[in-house]
């Protein structure tokens, strides 16, 4: 069971003239839901607009998600140079495609997809990043040099999405902890974790080690199943 027709009509009608003028640069509208039949499953998108960064974000929704707790949920950044072209010099596809086989196969679940390349400093950016990395510098210090923390991104609009879509608590899909602090800070209840394990390549190794060694990811060399071993109260 999924979003009905009038689900949508209602979820849309709620949406139409929202606004938070109190909250810059975390709040976004639904303005669109249709179908979407994929290889992973079937899924349904919803299109959100944020009023305050001018940009478009997805939601991919598998089964029934409203009012129910516990939703496994994966927050996925875009990344163009791994999810459309599959490069190897990160994870980011993987992860992707991992989430969304996987969500496919449960009862119910959301990949949010956020507008936020290159963790949050921009495709050009990114590809600056790239070149240093390539003189040997490592992720963390190539966005130092050119003036960005390690990782800019922010999940206030996440945390918009996941309540315009009237999930209460959920299951998050990360390895990531500094993820879970900003949802948790932007009063998403978190309730469990659950890892995603992407086998290194050659080519990723040395970024997977940085986001292990220096950003504290909480990466496994195994998936594991339906493990919930973050137990956490959102503040």
């Amino acid at each position: 069971m999924s979003f009905s027709r009038q689900d949508i009509d209602e979820l849309l009608k709620e949406n139409v003239d929202h606004d938070c003028p109190d909250a810059p640069g975390t709040c976004v509208r639904v303005v669109a839901v249709a179908d979407l039949p994929t290889r992973f499953g079937e899924y349904q998108v919803a299109a959100f607009w944020s009023n305050h960064d001018q940009k478009e974000h997805a939601a991919f929704i598998h089964g029934d998600i409203v009012g129910k707790p516990g939703i496994p949920v994966r927050i996925h950044s875009e990344c163009l140079t791994g999810d459309a072209i599959g490069s190897l010099r990160c994870d980011c596809r993987d992860q992707l495609t991992e989430s969304l086989e996987r969500i496919g196969k449960m009862e119910s679940g959301i990949v949010l997809y956020l507008r936020q390349e290159g963790r949050g400093i921009g495709f050009a950016n990114k590809i600056r990043a790239y070149q240093l990395q390539d003189q040997g510098y490592d992720t963390i210090e190539a966005n130092e040099m050119l003036g960005f923390r390690s990782d800019e991104r922010d999940y206030g609009i996440a945390a918009h999405m996941l309540r315009s879509l009237h999930v209460p608590s959920i299951r998050i899909m990360t390895n990531n902890p500094h993820k879970i602090q900003d949802l948790q800070d932007h009063g998403v209840k978190i309730v469990g974790r659950i890892p995603v394990v992407i086998p290194p390549n050659p080519r990723n190794r040395p970024y997977l080690e940085t986001k292990r060694k220096r950003m504290g990811h909480m990466l496994q060399m195994e998936q594991q199943d339906d493990l919930v071993d973050y137990p956490a109260e959102s503040k």
